[in-house]
Parts: structure tokens; sequence; C-alpha cells
């Protein structure tokens, strides 16, 4: 008797998130008026396809109808991100939990690219200053500072241009053809950061201090130190965007002579 009830809500749950997402899908049988459409044979098409995601950026900062589960893109919120690194100034055992994000409503996309080959995208984008602020716990090193401890933090790069390569499929679904977004990687470069790391050394107040002080005059070598965390945070956030946004978006509104397996 237990198994069938089981069984029962099972087959109800598998019936309403299939209504949901059916429902979600129809709110874009029509393309919406914010996504400028381009084509590979058109001899403007880079231009064109970075004036689209400019302005997909510019609709998620107050958030698409629609598309309410993604939200806003400032700010983003992440559950976790773990890091570990073990090569060159840093040795660090870490992560980052209940991650805010802000500044993503500054982006300015300067160029993107899309592969008629493989469809994979290579995006520039120019972010005036990025805030990340959470809760960490690290065990290592930066540069040559032990840095054992877990408590609030935040970092601010400034000046950031980001290049970001997106792999991605295409596959079919209600007569539309959809990205399967599958990998984002990213890679940038800033010029400044300013950090802070409470609750270092068990809370020694001149030791923490001190160490703040000597990771924000030594900015640059500390930036390329703490690259990794940073790069996987932005990872995790565009990644997390395009997956929710591409599910349901189709993609020939974006580029209309994508190919179709008919």
């Amino acid at each position: 008797m237990e198994n069938s009830v089981n069984k029962l809500v099972l087959v109800v749950v598998l019936q309403v998130l299939l209504a949901l997402q059916l429902c979600s899908t129809e709110k874009f049988d029509v393309k919406p008026a914010f996504i400028k459409t381009c084509r590979f044979s058109d001899a403007d098409f880079v231009a064109c396809s970075t004036e689209s995601v400019q302005g997909l950026f510019d609709k998620l900062v107050t958030g698409i109808e629609g598309l309410e589960h993604v939200g806003t893109i400032d700010p983003m919120k992440i559950s976790k991100i773990r890091i570990l690194q073990g090569d060159g100034p840093v040795s660090v055992n870490a992560s980052l939990s209940k991650v805010v994000v802000t500044g993503f409503s500054n982006t300015k996309v300067v160029r993107n690219v899309v592969s008629s080959r493989d469809f994979s995208w290579e995006t520039h984008i120019r972010l005036p200053k990025m805030r990340i602020e959470g809760s960490y716990h690290m065990q290592g090193r930066i540069l040559v500072i032990p840095l054992n401890g877990h408590g609030k933090c935040w970092f601010e790069p400034s000046d950031m241009d980001i290049i970001m390569k997106t792999t991605t499929s295409l596959y079919e679904r209600d007569n539309h053809v959809f990205y399967n977004v599958t990998a984002t990687k990213v890679d940038y470069t800033i010029s400044g950061l300013k950090l802070h790391m409470g609750n270092l050394f068990e809370g020694v107040k001149v030791l923490e201090d001190s160490t703040n002080q000597y990771l924000n005059d030594n900015w640059r070598p500390v930036s390329e130190a703490l690259k990794p965390i940073i790069a996987k945070t932005i990872e995790d956030i565009l990644l997390a965007i395009m997956q929710n946004i591409f599910i349901q978006l189709p993609a020939e509104y974006f580029v209309a002579d994508l190919p179709r397996s008919g």
C-alpha cells in the first residue's frame, strides 16, 4: 500500500513539473521585443550579436517576465563555492557560502562572437566594479601569509575586463531550436582589488588588521592568487543565468539561421 501511494505521489509530482515546464515555454512562443535577432549570413553579425546580448543583460537588471525564477543579475546569490588551489603563490582549501554578488547591473558587452561551427560563444564584458560578499572557511596561504580562519569576507575587484567562453549545443523542442549550455570558462584582468577577511587567526585583531592591510597594499600579486576564487564565482553566476534563460528562450530568437534537423 505504501509503495502504491509513493508511486502515485511521484506520478503527480512529475505531471505538475511537466505542466509547469509547458506553461513556462508557452510564454516565449512569440519573440520578446527586447531581443534583437541576428543572422550568421549578415555582414555585421558580430555587431548585431553584441547588441543583442547587451539588450539581454540590460533586461536582466530589472528581471524578465516569464523568467521570474532567474531573478535579477544585481544582486545575485550563490549558496556555496568550493576552491582547491595548490600551485604558485597560493595554496588554499577554501569555501565561500551565502555569497552575494553585486555590480553586474553595469555590465558593458564589448563583443560577442558566436561560432557557426559548434555554436559556442566568446563574450567580452567590461565591469566597472564587482563586490563579492559571503562567509568563508580557509586553510592555506596567500603569498607568504598563512590564512587559517572563518568568518565574513568581501572582495571588490574594479575595472574588470572579462572574456567568457561558453560551450553549448543545439536541440529542438516544441518547434523551436534551443541552446543546451553546458559550461563556461572565464578569464579576466583587473586594475584594482580591495578586500577584507574577518576573524583571521582566531580573532586576534592586531594580526587580522595587519594581514588585511598587507593584502590590500599588495593587491596585484594577491589578485593573481585569488583569481581562481573570483573566476569560479563569475563562472557559476553566468552559467546559472544562461542555463535558466536558454531552457526557455529559443535560440533562434537570437540567431535566426541556426540549423534544424529537419
